[in-house]
């Protein structure tokens, strides 16, 4: 990678963790909020979803102002929002002033994932692109390894609340260093972005196909965050570990899903999109698996069970992205982008309160096996879905029949 190449990924990879363990934090800590407030866990999953309302209401509107506005722009508001409503967190006085501040919470983060991805796309090429994109999204997956392990001991030494206002100091220290040192976007080829150029902005939410990619993006969703809101409580509850060491044994998937979300990036760009091959064998892996995480008697059998699941689902993150992103004119990359993560947002607001819920109907286990139905939505998707930029641009083509969409020659789609 290029010098600029790797202050991009860097930064924005800083971005990422601190979005992400700012947000996990109220998952990891949960029960002792639960016990604070009396909430049952029906209404701890809405404290966790009511999060994903806001974040992915905002997605599409994120689109648009990183397209308006410029990505740089975009993702310095929002670090500076959510660290604000991170801090105001910790100044929740009720059920419903939780809510309240969790939803505010979640509008700030929602604008930051297409920003996040259209500067990724301004500063790359085609062919290092998702490579980039998996190195910095691998973030979400060590932020998953860190919040467990350091927010309980935190919020052990300075109570839960201060724990929230010291996180968003962290937020504040990143905004400052993307603003001052992000680089700037690179001059791109005639080539690249061109397979749906042309296409107004307002068209784009029409495309058909983005939708298709959108829903796989929910079934991988399901699965990543049915699974990290519930399993600390799930150890905690009915395992009978603390949240310390709950928080230490959920690092290991975690990072097997850092492992997985790099390999899939390069393998998308080695393979130049053509999700289906790593798509369709992965979420193959990863159904079973969590049933037989659900059926294991023993601690380290759902554990092993578990990581396997989330390492051949994180394998299938990128390789969503990698035809769209690859295909998007640069200056569609931010709607078009926010379309596909408003299907993982969606996930994230309907699986916690409906997994919780299960669990309280039922028990943990019949919740995680449920969660199977997540790979096989993403799976089935992956062949219904275009496979590279030629067959992706006549996609969009028929979706916009009237807007002269440029399909791109041979030379280009290869």
């Amino acid at each position: 990678m290029s010098k600029p190449v790797r202050a991009t990924v860097v930064l924005l990879f800083a971005a990422w963790f601190v979005d992400y363990v700012d947000r996990i934090a109220i998952a990891v800590i949960l029960p002792t909020i639960g016990d604070e407030f009396h909430l049952d866990r029906g209404q701890q999953g809405l404290v966790v979803s009511v999060f994903f309302v806001a974040y992915a209401l905002c997605q599409i509107p994120g689109g648009m102002l990183a397209d308006r506005f410029g990505a740089k722009r975009v993702t310095c508001w929002a670090l500076l929002a959510w660290s604000l409503f991170t801090a105001l967190t910790g100044l929740a006085w009720s059920f419903t002033a939780l809510l309240v501040v969790r939803f505010a919470f979640g509008a700030a983060e929602g604008i930051f994932p297409s920003a996040s991805m259209k500067a990724v796309v301004e500063r790359t090429s085609p062919a290092e692109r998702m490579g980039a994109q998996g190195l910095i999204m691998s973030s979400n997956a060590l932020a998953s390894v860190a919040a467990p392990l350091v927010v309980p001991p935190l919020a052990a030494l300075v109570g839960w609340r201060w724990a929230f206002v010291l996180a968003a100091g962290l937020g504040v220290l990143v905004y400052v260093a993307v603003r001052l040192r992000l680089p700037a976007p690179r001059e791109q080829t005639e080539a690249e972005g061109h397979g749906a150029s042309n296409v107004p902005l307002r068209e784009v939410l029409r495309i058909g196909v983005l939708w298709r990619f959108s829903l796989m993006l929910f079934g991988y969703a399901a699965l990543m965050w049915g699974l990290s809101t519930w399993i600390p409580s799930y150890l905690a509850t009915e395992r009978g570990l603390s949240l310390t060491s709950a928080g230490a044994l959920v690092a290991v998937p975690a990072l097997a899903s850092a492992l997985g979300t790099l390999l899939g990036g390069r393998l998308s760009d080695r393979l130049e999109g053509h999700h289906r091959k790593v798509v369709v064998h992965a979420m193959s892996v990863a159904a079973p698996a969590l049933c037989f995480m659900a059926l294991s008697p023993s601690l380290a059998g759902a554990v092993a069970c578990g990581t396997i699941a989330v390492l051949a689902a994180s394998l299938c993150y990128m390789p969503i992205f990698a035809v769209p992103l690859r295909s998007l004119a640069p200056e569609l990359v931010g709607v078009g982008s926010a379309v596909i993560v408003f299907g993982g947002q969606l996930a994230g607001m309907v699986v916690p309160p409906l997994l919780g819920a299960i669990a309280d109907a039922f028990s943990f286990e019949v919740a995680f096996a449920a969660l199977a139905a997540g790979p096989a939505v993403t799976a089935v998707l992956a062949l219904l879905t275009p496979q590279d930029t030629a067959s992706f641009t006549a996609a969009v083509r028929r979706s916009t029949p009237h807007t002269g969409a440029h399909a791109p020659s041979q030379k280009e789609s290869s």
